[in-house]
């Protein structure tokens, strides 16, 4: 049975990890807070899950061009909206994308109302000795760690990644090096959105969509970011998979309902005791 919870929280953390990833790129790198991110996700949820429902597609195909769509989403907002306060104070931005936010959830109320809704893909259990896992719930975890791995190397190996890094690191500097800083927040805002919406699509295959959502997501990315480290993809991975692992184990002892309450807690700690996260660097809390 131990065996069993491992799994179940690892293929969770996967998912976890992914939706973070991009929160936590964005934070640390534009300092915004981006409240409007569970609304990206729940957003690509639907898209795909109308597109399976009405087209027949299969929802792993429409990964790529929802994931498009949310860059071009998200880089238009950031260009046009966000940009023009950058330079304010956090809760500028922070009052800005939570307004975007709710936009954003209640015209979702009014076009796909809220429902829940879930992609029944079906594709049957896997048996590992004693261990029952659903081939799609192993295939979104493989999807969402290869998603995390490609954000991981193209800001490792990329001259746009690259960039990336260095106005992180110092946004100053990079602009006498001749970086367009603005245009690295645009496209750092749009990788965002594009990982939130692949996250979605991946979302919808394992858990019911719905507009309901969009806070407990964006919750799960301020903890994860807690947990792993602001910035970084390998934190957002480490915190997914610790905030997944630690969810499966406490909803086998307490209860599911209870499941939420102890990650929740787990981040209160760490932010008195290591508030830069397992994988933070000084400075980057």
């Amino acid at each position: 049975m131990s065996a069993q919870i491992l799994l179940n929280g690892l293929m969770l953390g996967a998912i976890y990890a992914c939706i973070a990833v991009g929160f936590s790129l964005v934070w640390g790198v534009l300092n915004v807070i981006n409240m409007v991110h569970g609304a990206f996700i729940i957003l690509g949820g639907y898209l795909t899950f109308f597109a399976w429902l009405h087209f027949k597609i299969h929802p792993f195909l429409m990964i790529l061009p929802v994931a498009l769509l949310m860059f071009g989403l998200g880089y238009v907002l950031q260009r046009g909206m966000i940009n023009k306060v950058i330079s304010k104070p956090v809760l500028t931005t922070l009052t800005l994308t939570f307004g975007l936010e709710m936009i954003l959830y209640n015209a979702m109320n009014l076009a796909f109302s809220a429902t829940p809704r879930r992609i029944a893909l079906d594709m049957g259990l896997l048996s590992l000795g004693e261990l029952l896992v659903p081939v799609d719930r192993i295939a979104s975890m493989v999807l969402a760690l290869t998603l995390t791995g490609l954000l991981y190397l193209v800001l490792r190996t990329s001259k746009i990644g690259r960039a990336i890094v260095a106005v992180r690191m110092d946004r100053d500097a990079a602009a006498l090096m001749g970086i367009n800083v603005a245009q690295i927040y645009a496209v750092t805002f749009g990788i965002g959105a594009f990982m939130a919406g692949a996250c979605g699509a991946l979302v919808a295959v394992v858990f019911p969509v719905s507009t309901s959502l969009t806070g407990l997501f964006l919750g799960k990315a301020f903890v994860i970011c807690v947990i792993g480290g602001l910035g970084t993809v390998p934190g957002a991975l480490v915190g997914g998979l610790a905030l997944g692992v630690i969810e499966s184990v406490a909803g086998y002892w307490l209860g599911p309902q209870n499941a939420i309450l102890i990650g929740f807690i787990l981040m209160l700690v760490l932010l008195v005791v290591r508030p830069t996260g397992i994988m933070g660097k000084k400075g980057y809390e």
